[in-house]
């Protein structure tokens, strides 16, 4: 590290003092100077961190008793990408003597693995970029400076991605609420195992769920809502017999972090699917509650074609929904109906109706309920929990395949 700074004082220092010399000359090329700014400041990150793990690779070299029993093959030139960028540096290939393995010893210690290309920092940018956009962009997003990985490689490490079950603490709580919401997310693949294996018609998608428990909800020192003791659950579980593991993992969670005898209820919030709903089936004192936002969306969905009468029209259904009377729901999602011209309309309004009338019992719960903390942030969860998750220690994640 010493060497890097000595040559960043004698190099990097006056390229920094040119390039701001040529910014006093037009103040208003900002770009220009910030990126010059940062390509020299982080060419000095590359030196340091190439010339930290170097000098561990030096010790192992010179010092016999940290590595005995193997002696030394040859040195080789190597790289990792980080967040940073391209880190290129050298290490030495071992053997040993007895087993005749042969290994990069320093990448035991660094807690790599064989022919790892990338580090935590970088997969975490890769996937937070991912889960957002496309695996092309979270390729391109996994360092500072534009290096990047290719999309295929993006999507093996979000098929590998994992989290370790963490134990809940001994001492049960006592607690007469918990919340649990739900949600699912659909990731386009650009292939199944290798390039090329998707075939017409094309299942190129793979769904993978969240379930998060909390305690309520409080808010943080700016005001804003913030979930108390928050775990999650996830991963992609497809089928019937995946999704009642899901939900299993999460009742063995409750026992093991509450005493389930004090709690009156366990509401669970979503948008209704039935994989959602079978959590009802699995933990005790369940009940689910609709999410409103999609209450919200399909009654929009059911009369925004009705320009001048929409608003009417939105207030019947809100207007029986609070009074608790199914039957006059449907009556207005009949009118709508009766009075929709174009067939796809018809079809946007009855699937509002089925949905709506479907999930009623949701929607009641929901209504009758003077728990503020009954309410669901599901959505913005999705993306942004496997994001993090993408580090080797993620935090609070409880379950994931």
């Amino acid at each position: 590290m010493i060497n890097s700074i000595q040559q960043f004082c004698e190099n990097g220092a006056k390229k920094l003092t040119d390039i701001f010399k040529s910014y006093t000359d037009d103040l208003t090329k900002i770009a220009e100077m910030v990126y010059g700014v940062t390509d020299e400041v982080t060419k000095l990150g590359y030196s340091i961190i190439a010339e930290e793990w170097e000098s561990y690779d030096e010790l192992l070299r010179k010092r016999k008793e940290l590595r005995q029993g193997w002696h030394i093959v040859r040195r080789d030139e190597t790289s990792l990408l980080t967040s940073l960028g391209e880190v290129v540096y050298h290490k030495t290939l071992f053997k040993n003597v007895a087993t005749g393995e042969s290994c990069y010893l320093l990448d035991q210690i660094m807690g790599l693995e064989h022919h790892a290309r990338i580090t935590e920092d970088a997969e975490a940018r890769i996937l937070k970029e991912a889960s957002e956009s496309s695996y092309r962009k979270g390729g391109a997003n996994a360092s500072i400076n534009g290096d990047s990985i290719s999309k295929e490689s993006v999507m093996n490490k979000l098929h590998r991605l994992e989290f370790p079950v963490i134990k809940a603490a001994k001492e049960k709580k006592e607690l007469k609420t918990i919340y649990i919401d739900a949600d699912e997310d659909h990731v386009s693949l650009q292939c199944l195992e290798h390039k090329g294996d998707i075939k017409k018609p094309r299942i190129n998608t793979v769904m993978p769920r969240i379930i998060y428990v909390y305690e309520g909800v409080d808010t943080d020192e700016k005001g804003r809502p913030k979930l108390i003791n928050t775990k999650y659950f996830g991963g992609v579980y497809d089928g019937k017999d995946a999704i009642s593991q899901l939900w299993n993992e999460v009742l063995d969670y409750l026992n093991d972090a509450y005493d389930m005898d004090t709690v009156d209820r366990v509401y669970i919030n979503g948008d209704g699917a039935a994989w959602i709903r079978r959590g009802e089936k699995v933990i005790p004192k369940a009940r689910f509650s609709l999410d409103k936002y999609h209450m919200h969306k399909y009654i929009i969905a059911a009369t925004s074609h009705l320009e001048g009468s929409a608003d009417d029209a939105r207030s019947e259904l809100y207007r029986a929904i609070h009074k608790k009377k199914k039957w006059m729901a449907e009556g207005t999602f009949n009118r709508i109906i009766s009075i929709t011209d174009k067939e796809t309309k018809q079809k946007a309004v009855e699937n509002a109706k089925a949905y709506i009338l479907g999930n009623w019992s949701g929607i009641m719960n929901s209504m009758k309920s003077k728990d503020t903390n009954v309410c669901c942030s599901a959505e913005g969860h999705v993306s942004h929990v496997y994001a993090d998750g993408m580090s080797s220690r993620p935090i609070s994640c409880e379950s994931s395949r």
